[in-house]
């Protein structure tokens, strides 16, 4: 079974070693054919801390590391001119 993968923007990196990515999903409303946006929050391993809000990150599915930490990060596909 293929690992799944997804692309998000971070929103929160205020926690050691984790940050909050934020995943939008498009599809179309089934009677109306308006595109929708949902968004969830993930909550995402990030080993060395590297990732700053506004970060375009790639993150893949893998074993459970606390309550509600199941994802890990793979690269981060481009940095946040964004500076707090």
């Amino acid at each position: 079974m293929p690992v799944k993968e997804r692309i998000g923007i971070v929103v929160s990196n205020k926690m050691q070693k984790t940050i909050v990515v934020k995943i939008e999903n498009k599809y179309p409303h089934s009677i109306y054919s308006k595109i929708l946006v949902k968004t969830k929050k993930y909550l995402a391993h990030d080993e060395l801390s590297e990732c700053n809000i506004g970060d375009q990150v790639l993150v893949e599915e893998c074993r459970p590391l606390s309550k509600r930490k199941r994802w890990k990060l793979v690269k981060i596909l481009s940095k946040s001119s964004f500076l707090i």
